[in-house]
């Protein structure tokens, strides 16, 4: 299985900036580790009108919306956040 490229929205990485030292290592590790499993268990796709098919994965409270872009072997995360605002 050939590695995946992780690309990071701007607006997600200044989310990621301002979650707690401690918690966003581990979120790092969990995007990360998508490089070598794109929809890794646990992954849910987001249900939407989006023609862009848009999965998520989660650490504690936190999410991580992305999309996969297979044909170029990219994931782009869009948005890192709590469970209660990463939604709205």
């Amino acid at each position: 299985m050939s590695k995946y490229k992780i690309q990071i929205a701007e607006s997600a990485e200044k989310s990621l900036a301002k979650i707690p030292k401690r918690d966003r290592s581990k979120i790092i590790e969990k995007i990360e580790s998508l490089k070598e499993d794109s929809r890794p268990t646990g992954y849910i796709k987001l249900k939407g009108s989006s023609k862009v098919a848009l999965y998520r994965i989660r650490y504690g409270d936190y999410r991580m919306v992305y999309t996969v872009k297979d044909e170029n072997l990219i994931i782009l995360i869009l948005e890192i956040g709590n469970r209660k605002e990463v939604y709205s």
